[in-house]
């Protein structure tokens, strides 16, 4: 009589590996924002067609804060991206750091951005431009402190000693999250600074 089976022993319940079941987690969730963001980047379009008069209605904003935000995004990527890649020939100490260091550029970048908020001479509800740059903007400001968050909590477990040089998915995960919050920036700094300068 052969040994009895059960379905845990006989199915994969669990992806195995850098691309596991998490992983294709990770990406239909940020499919699913990717969404969201083209909805409100096409908000925005939309409200700017169908607008009277100059779009933004105070003309472009400026770019004294929002560059070097977007210098700090883009670098902290960069920094992350290299920390990953050092943990995987097992320098976890410059991954540690690496981790510190884009969560240091990443909160400089939030910084920047509630400064913009603060110096902003329009509040939320005053017309169809303030409505729509606040819910862009505040929706992309949500996303990077989920980050931050998540890039806190690796940077917690590597120092407890919880995230060792084998578990790359933690890594390669949070990574990836990071790397789409920056790349959906580069499309909401162009809708809202770089195309009022074109038109």
């Amino acid at each position: 009589m052969s040994d009895a089976r059960t379905v845990d022993a006989t199915l994969p319940v669990h992806g195995q590996g850098l691309i596991g079941t998490p992983w294709w987690g990770m990406l239909c969730v940020l499919a699913t924002e990717g969404i969201l963001f083209a909805y409100l980047i096409f908000s925005y379009a939309y409200l700017g067609s169908q607008h009277v008069g100059g779009w933004p209605p105070s003309g472009p904003p400026s770019l004294k804060l929002a560059l070097p935000a977007t210098v700090l995004l883009l670098g902290s990527s960069a920094v992350l991206e290299w920390g990953k890649q050092v943990a995987r020939k097992g320098r976890l100490v410059a991954s540690r750091i690496a981790v510190a260091i884009t969560l240091l550029m990443g909160a400089g970048f939030a910084a920047l951005e509630l400064k913009e908020w603060h110096d902003k001479t329009f509040g939320i509800g005053q017309d169809a431009y303030s409505s729509i740059y606040y819910l862009l903007t505040g929706t992309h400001l949500t996303h990077v402190l989920l980050g931050l968050i998540a890039l806190a909590a690796l940077l917690l477990w590597g120092l407890a000693g919880k995230v060792h040089a084998g578990h790359e998915q933690h890594r390669a995960l949070v990574t990836l999250y990071w790397h789409f919050v920056d790349a959906v920036w580069l499309f909401v700094f162009a809708a809202v600074y770089l195309s009022p300068r074109l038109t």
